[in-house]
């Protein structure tokens, strides 16, 4: 079976505004096995107003002074940076994609190209950007981040009209509190939204460390997308909630390790347990000598390895019939 989850290293804001921080990061990812970088496309006046408050997680991080207007104006990439990024993460072998905002990034991402779009948890409910998005006719990634399942359901049925079919979607269960108590990750979401909405169904983790996603890969998960920084030290909304590099190497091997795990859902025994059935199973043995014609017994039968003779499962069978040559202690029957 082909258990491949799709491994997604979000950059996000975390370069600062560098795009030589944000190169970084790019070889970070690639060195780490993940198959896509992801980065944040936006035009901060199309994004938030002037006026708007941080987010209760970018307060604590950044400070509450100051508008996240002003916080997210600092963390913009424009245009050719995106250009010279994207040419970056090809010669670094991984793929680039990134999360637009507003209708005009979501054109510029387009046509950039990217191969896929991921769609930001706050945007579920924009439904102008659902419908621009559709209309690129690209596989989406959709995070579910403050989301209930009618919601969900409102955003899949937007989508669907648009003509995105259900085949093209990925939904990412989500958690949006930076970061995240292990009590409210609720991970069985993810096979409930899988049972509910017949699409793929993913993860997008903002817990601290590597458990949580890993644990979502063996519920099903078929993409994780997990935050990472160069140093959680830095200033900036996300870092405190990322993971660094030789953590987010740690998730990565993991999860691969999890997908040679998850193996067939058929139930056999493998070739390296073949090799050991014989000398770990029992077989049917004379407890004590046992002459030519006597009756088999429970006192003169045992049970012991090795299991080249006859199966125990038919005890029942051999109790009662008659020995057809004479048996030493411990010869198999």
């Amino acid at each position: 079976m082909n258990n491949h989850v799709i491994i997604i290293a979000e950059a996000g804001v975390n370069h600062n505004g560098s795009v030589e921080t944000a190169k970084k990061m790019i070889e970070v990812a690639a060195s780490s096995g993940a198959d896509y970088i992801k980065f944040q496309t936006f035009k901060t006046e199309k994004l938030v107003t002037a006026s708007a408050r941080k987010a209760a997680y970018q307060e604590i991080q950044t400070g509450a002074e100051g508008s996240q207007f002003g916080m997210l104006k600092k963390l913009e990439l424009d245009e050719q940076a995106h250009i010279v990024l994207m040419e970056y993460a090809r010669k670094q072998g991984i793929r680039m994609i990134s999360t637009p905002f507003d209708e005009e990034s979501a054109e510029f991402l387009n046509r950039l190209p990217v191969e896929l779009f991921k769609l930001g948890s706050g945007d579920l409910t924009n439904i102008l950007l659902l419908r621009k998005l559709a209309s690129f006719d690209k596989p989406m990634i959709l995070s579910t981040g403050m989301a209930d399942l009618m919601e969900i359901a409102r955003a899949l049925e937007v989508l669907d009209k648009a003509g995105l079919p259900k085949t093209k979607i990925t939904l990412l269960h989500a958690n949006t509190d930076y970061p995240t108590p292990y009590t409210d990750v609720n991970l069985r979401a993810i096979q409930t939204m899988a049972r509910e909405f017949g699409v793929a169904v993913g993860y997008s983790d903002h817990t601290d460390g590597i458990e949580v996603p890993v644990a979502a890969v063996a519920l099903g998960a078929q993409v994780i997308e997990k935050h990472f920084t160069l140093d959680r030290h830095q200033e900036g909304p996300d870092h405190k909630a990322s993971l660094e590099p030789a953590e987010l190497s740690a998730m990565v091997k993991s999860i691969r390790n999890i997908e040679l795990a998850l193996g067939s859902s058929e139930k056999r025994p493998s070739a390296g347990e073949r090799k050991n059935m014989a000398a770990a199973r029992k077989s049917i043995v004379a407890a004590c000598p046992i002459k030519k014609g006597e009756k088999f017994t429970v006192q003169n039968l045992t049970v012991k390895r090795p299991g080249t003779g006859i199966c125990p499962l038919r005890w029942d069978d051999i109790i009662g019939t008659f020995a057809i040559r004479d048996y030493l202690t411990d010869e198999l029957i």
